[in-house]
């Protein structure tokens, strides 16, 4: 890969791998950390990284930097989380549709409400999803099946939302 080639893919795939990373840690400095780390990521294996295939490999760092990211909010505390809870309470009154479902969206496992933000929102393939997350086909369409059987029966009748 070559410096011009380097600096397309950056400017084709950036914007999809920011709103990714946002959607799933919903910190806006956290996101463009992990953009940034993708990227740089891909500049030093870009001898071992096929033509083509620079999407897939973007997606899967960033999908691997968000996973860790999250396990270690777990496993150590995040006071920023606690904060961002308080924020997401204050706001219960506001009753824009997209709001009320990406807050159902947040209460799945991490790894359905990665899967749902890759198909549903971004649009990718179950192929490429698989492709990005080491899982097989199947296992993605599994896994989004239960998110999305997860969200109807929390959300319940469409009525409930208006």
């Amino acid at each position: 890969m070559t410096a011009s080639e380097y600096d397309a893919c950056v400017a084709k795939y950036a914007d999809h791998l920011y709103r990714f990373a946002l959607k799933s840690l919903r910190d806006s400095d956290q996101a463009k950390d992990i953009v940034q780390e993708s990227f740089l990521r891909l500049w030093e294996n870009r001898e071992s990284v096929f033509s083509g295939k620079e999407k897939s490999y973007l997606f899967t760092i960033a999908y691997r930097l968000i996973v860790d990211d999250v396990r270690f909010a777990k496993r150590y505390g995040s006071n920023e989380n606690l904060s961002m809870h308080a924020d997401e309470q204050g706001r219960q009154g506001y009753d824009n549709l997209g709001e009320v479902v990406k807050r159902y969206v947040d209460r799945l496992p991490p790894r359905q409400k990665t899967l749902i933000l890759l198909r549903d929102y971004e649009g990718y393939s179950y192929r490429e999803i698989a492709e990005m997350t080491s899982l097989t086909e199947t296992q993605v369409k599994v896994y989004i099946f239960r998110a999305r059987v997860t969200l109807r029966k929390e959300i319940g009748d469409i009525q409930n939302l208006l």
